[in-house]
């Protein structure tokens, strides 16, 4: 069932932007650019999405469809997940190429290190709470819960740029090419790991009661 809810995800939902915002990854090559925004463009395609979805009645469609409410919950979510995933994974692959490569420090935050990819996850489960809580209790109102999400997704970006140069263990340590001081660093990326499942699984069971009891 999720595989079918997933083909039809990416089959009749999903936004002609979201192939052009996965290879944006590349912006982890941008010198002294803040690369935890490349994040937000995945987050962009997700607010795309379903912003189609809404003009093209994709929900009152899929209630259409011998499926319960709430896999129509369970397709969003699953497509969302797998944007996040193929992205975060080109951008590891683009940061190891990127360190392989010896090219200059990063002076507007984070370097392209595993550190960045925990942060990203952070960010992402972040998202994933706050916008799809509010879309779930309202899917025609899509600006409103996207304008929400980006408020705290871009608060937590300006939070980043800012305490890894205020801060001196993440100036010293977690800003650094990898494979400097790896423990420090693993410890950041499996809690954003860790976040990353616990807030996306909260909004996810959220998400299905929010809709279940949505006049629709």
């Amino acid at each position: 069932m999720l595989g079918k809810l997933l083909k039809k995800e990416i089959a009749l939902t999903m936004h002609p932007i979201v192939p052009f915002v996965l290879l944006m990854s590349v912006m982890v090559f941008i010198p002294n650019y803040p690369y935890t925004v490349v994040f937000f463009y995945t987050t962009l395609s997700i607010f795309f999405t379903c912003l189609l979805g809404r003009e093209n009645n994709d929900v009152i469609y899929s209630l259409n469809l011998p499926i319960a409410k709430s896999d129509l919950v369970k397709g969003r979510f699953a497509f969302s997940i797998l944007l996040e995933m193929i992205q975060m994974a080109l951008v590891m692959a683009l940061c190891l190429l990127k360190q392989n490569l010896h090219m200059t420090a990063n002076e507007a935050g984070l370097e392209a290190n595993i550190v960045l990819v925990g942060f990203g996850l952070l960010l992402y489960g972040i998202f994933n709470l706050v916008f799809f809580l509010n879309y779930y209790k309202n899917v025609s109102k899509v600006g409103f819960s996207f304008v929400i999400a980006s408020i705290l997704f871009f608060i937590g970006v300006i939070a980043e740029a800012v305490l890894t140069h205020a801060v001196p263990f993440i100036r010293d340590h977690l800003d650094t090419n990898d494979p400097e001081y790896m423990s420090e660093k693993m410890i950041v990326l499996i809690t954003g790991i860790i976040l990353y499942i616990v807030l996306t699984a909260i909004a996810y069971n959220r998400s299905k009661k929010l809709f279940e009891v949505q006049d629709l």
